[in-house]
């Protein structure tokens, strides 16, 4: 058996620089990590069968991305051996957060371990790719800069600040975001020390606020703490302190129905420290 962490992500930054003829978007993105999330057990299974427990309501099995990343290992590898997966979700789907590509990323992890299967760090964020645009960036486990469609990662080492991370009752769907046509999609292609020079901005935030009026709120609530910015499309909503007690003030007076954690930003995935311990 194997446990493992499937961390939470922040974009602390995202600009949509241009869509490509195959509709996908270029984006220059700055991810770091969080020691909050899912977790996952492994167990052996009969040959070939890969379930997952609990099931989440509105997905088919076969449509997870846990399925998906499990299957896809034994497909590349032809190898059949079977496993059972427990998930505990403690991630908001539609939060922005990354939670099921970050599941999908220790699924690929985990099993190329169970199985004893070798495949190499790259080979595993090149299975992983087709699943999510974010998979990659868990799967090399390092804070880092992202461009293309985010496949693209430069390794970066961040200051590790508390977090607070808030999400209102609302999912917002990633596809229908990077769909609208109000979105904007011409932002300058910058260095990396550029884009850290100048304030972050997530070119996704005005037109989410526009679309779920519920997000506009909860940023303009969490900026009498800190600065507020939003995770990826959102719904998720965040602010840095420079000491969890700050945080967790802030956690307490969190406006009715609004759900929320404080967490440690961390440029090395808790997937690859749990590994190591």
């Amino acid at each position: 058996m194997l446990v493992l962490p499937a961390p939470a992500k922040l974009n602390l930054f995202l600009y949509i620089t241009g869509q490509r003829p195959d509709g996908y978007h270029n984006l220059q993105t700055l991810f770091q990590f969080l020691d909050y999330g899912d977790t996952l057990q492994f167990s052996e299974a009969p040959q070939g069968l890969v379930t997952l427990s609990p099931s989440i309501d509105g997905i088919a099995p076969e449509q997870n991305l846990i399925i998906k990343a499990a299957r896809a290992l034994q497909n590349y590898s032809d190898c059949y051996k079977g496993v059972h997966i427990q998930l505990t979700k403690r991630l908001p789907m539609g939060g922005g957060l990354g939670g099921g590509s970050s599941d999908a990323a220790t699924t690929l992890v985990a099993l190329n371990k169970l199985w004893q299967l070798n495949v190499s760090q790259t080979e595993l964020a090149n299975i992983g790719a087709p699943l999510g645009a974010d998979v990659p960036v868990f799967i090399k486990g390092q804070a880092a800069f992202a461009e293309g469609t985010g496949d693209i990662l430069t390794p970066v080492n961040l200051d590790e600040p508390w977090y607070l991370v808030l999400y209102p009752p609302i999912s917002v769907a990633t596809a229908a975001i990077f769909n609208d046509p109000e979105l904007p999609r011409d932002s300058a292609v910058l260095s990396l020390e550029q884009r850290l020079a100048l304030p972050w901005h997530n070119d996704c935030e005005a037109l989410v606020k526009k679309r779920h009026p519920e997000v506009a709120k909860l940023l303009s609530w969490l900026l009498e703490y800190a600065p507020s910015r939003m995770t990826g499309t959102g719904a998720c909503v965040f602010a840095s302190f420079s000491c969890q007690k700050s945080a967790e003030h802030a956690l307490a007076n969190k406006p009715a129905g609004v759900q929320g954690f404080v967490a440690k930003g961390c440029n090395r995935s808790p997937l690859f420290a749990a590994q190591a311990s």
